[in-house]
């Protein structure tokens, strides 16, 4: 299970390599003002990991006294939590992206990139807060294979789109617009996985 869950931050990062990659095509003022919105992102990490790690023993134990209801239950009301929290922050930074962007740069050419990132990307950030922690939580039941998938679904996403866009002179905000939508299929998908995958131990095949 860890050899599987450990692919899940590789393609986070290999996710951002492409994409940063891939944008830098735009010019320096596009690529900086991602890189002003992407420094929000990795601050986001953190808030999603506290919750995901603390519901991984909770959701453990309920799986070894074989309450498999209530871990259901602590997952998704970890994955909520961590929604509210990123959404709200999104919902800050999409309303008044200033107020982050400003901390960063004066420069205007710069900041109309990073509030036209900030206003696309803002309203995804509870999707990403949401699959974030359910990968975590589905580390306590013992079953990372669809999340794992779920991240998997996003970096071929970012790959294959962002190409797409760079090959027919995308504009910055297409490709800001492809970054909200690989993090709400990352929520969807990762939400969809947890609720389809059974949980619980395996019924014995008897021969």
């Amino acid at each position: 299970m860890g050899a599987i869950a450990c692919l899940s931050p590789v393609q986070s990062v290999l996710a951002i390599l492409i994409f940063t990659g891939l944008l830098a095509q735009q010019g320096t003022e596009a690529l900086a003002g991602y890189g002003i919105g992407q420094r929000l992102e990795f601050l986001l990490i953190p808030i999603a990991f506290g919750i995901g790690v603390a519901a991984v023993p909770m959701v453990g134990m309920a799986m070894g006294a074989g309450q498999v209801d209530r871990a259901r239950q602590v997952a998704w009301t970890a994955g909520g939590v961590s929604a509210f929290n990123l959404g709200l922050i999104g919902a800050v930074v999409t309303l008044a992206p200033d107020l982050w962007a400003r901390m960063f740069t004066q420069d205007e050419v710069v900041l109309g990139f990073a509030r036209q990132y900030l206003v696309t990307a803002g309203p995804a950030f509870a999707f990403f807060g949401l699959g974030l922690t359910l990968y975590f939580a589905s580390q306590g039941a013992g079953q990372v294979i669809g999340p794992v998938l779920a991240g998997t679904a996003r970096l071929v996403l970012v790959a294959g789109v962002g190409y797409v866009l760079a090959q027919n002179q995308g504009t910055a905000d297409s490709f800001y617009m492809l970054v909200a939508v690989a993090m709400v299929a990352y929520g969807v998908l990762t939400a969809a996985a947890i609720w389809l995958t059974p949980w619980g131990p395996k019924p014995r095949v008897i021969t």
